[in-house]
């Protein structure tokens, strides 16, 4: 079995897309807020691998053709935000602010953490770029002398997080208006935040895209900053 599933050259996207669809419907069946498609198709990939002993790397070969779907898919996020270009135009102070204290408020947060866990600089640096897109992000941390690929990790771990909480979170703090939602999704949870920000409508997908993208632009000017103090 585990050479028929490791020869298989559709293997890794076949698993991805089934896992996420169990997920899927586990969510629409139970309705719970932490059984996320996103989380529970890690998890059942990773006890498929585990269990059949296949290797990471097979898995992760097999689906490359996922990986390239994303740059085109990251761009479609074009779309919504044009289509919202007026909502965007009424309300680009209130966007523009909430994403700068966003990731001035990320970076302090990091700041103080590592201070009170005395961690050393490299470690600091390498979890500084943890709420942007992952190609923004590893060259941040390359160029402070992180750790990347702790770095991307965190980043997965970071967006995964902001992902499944994210309802939780807005009903706790009763945030409603969908500009306030994308914006809060993009900025803190970059493109797997953006993902749910899309299922919650249309307009918090387009202020969640816009997020990601001025979001990776402050982090790599604040990024260099906030390097020096630790």
């Amino acid at each position: 079995m585990k050479d028929i599933l490791s020869n298989s050259m559709f293997f890794g996207v076949l698993v991805s897309i089934l896992a996420y669809e169990v997920g899927v419907l586990l969510k629409k069946k139970l309705k719970f807020a932490l059984l996320n498609p996103l989380l529970i198709s890690i998890v059942i990939i990773i006890l498929i691998l585990v269990g059949f002993h296949i290797d990471y790397d097979t898995y992760n070969d097999d689906a490359q053709l996922l990986s390239y779907l994303l740059t085109p898919a990251t761009v479609c996020l074009a779309i919504p935000l044009y289509e919202q270009m007026e909502l965007l135009k009424k309300n680009w102070k209130a966007i523009i602010g909430g994403i700068v204290a966003g990731v001035l408020t990320g970076a302090v947060c990091i700041l103080v953490l590592c201070l009170i866990f005395r961690l050393e600089h490299d470690m600091y640096v390498t979890l500084l770029p943890k709420s942007i897109t992952t190609a923004i992000g590893m060259g941040v941390s390359e160029e402070l002398n992180g750790i990347v690929t702790i770095t991307v990790a965190v980043i997965i771990i970071t967006g995964v997080v902001g992902n499944v909480l994210a309802d939780f979170v807005y009903k706790l703090f009763h945030v409603t208006h969908p500009v306030a939602k994308g914006v809060g999704l993009g900025t803190s949870a970059h493109a797997i935040g953006t993902a749910k920000a899309l299922e919650m409508g249309e307009i918090e997908g387009a202020m969640g895209g816009l997020s990601i993208a001025v979001a990776g632009i402050l982090t790599v000017i604040v990024a260099p900053i906030f390097s020096h103090i630790i």
